[in-house]
């Protein structure tokens, strides 16, 4: 069960904020922007290490369960230190189909997925950030763990709901106060 750690301390990360952009190389040594997302919902999945065996469990449930990834229309990116070519032959040697991002000093990691406590090289984080740039969760956990994909899936849901509600507001409103004129 994912349990929320609403914001990482000591960052501007926090539910509910705007999140700040960064670039990264995905595995093909292509530049990642995170506000080229965008009109989307995205998930980062902060991992520690490419073959260990609960990151390569984590990244291999994604890759089981892409299909309903794909159903969400969230954009779901995996972030660690490897380099991008390390990221290119983990990928390939396991058939998976998201995008794989290098965070090699751990900057971004650093800035989304602290923990108050434990040294981010000891942890896993999920990000989720709504369509508009907004972080609707985060959750740390120590790296032996690792989150369920009906556990994220929900939480896309919940991110594209609030857009949904909000749009409904906004019909609402203008509705309303087409008919007082």
């Amino acid at each position: 069960m994912l349990l929320p750690n609403n914001s990482c301390k000591n960052t501007n990360i926090e539910v509910g904020k705007k999140t700040p952009d960064f670039n990264l190389k995905n595995e093909k040594g292509e530049n990642w922007s995170l506000s080229q997302q965008l009109g989307n919902v995205t998930v980062l999945l902060f991992y520690p290490k490419n073959e260990t065996l609960v990151c390569t469990k984590q990244l291999c449930s994604v890759r089981d369960h892409w299909e309903q990834y794909l159903e969400t229309k969230a954009v779901v990116v995996g972030i660690s230190p490897a380099s991008p070519e390390e990221h290119d032959q983990f990928g390939k040697k396991y058939k998976l189909p998201l995008t794989l991002l290098s965070d090699n000093r751990r900057e971004v990691t650093q800035q989304f997925g602290r923990h108050w406590l434990f040294p981010v090289h000891l942890m896993r984080s999920i990000v989720v950030i709504d369509a508009k740039g907004i972080i609707r969760h985060i959750t740390t956990m120590l790296r032996v763990f690792r989150p369920l994909d009906s556990d994220i899936f929900r939480v896309i849901h919940a991110a594209r709901g609030d857009a949904l509600l909000e749009k409904y507001d906004n019909l609402r409103k203008s509705f309303w106060k087409e008919r007082s004129l």
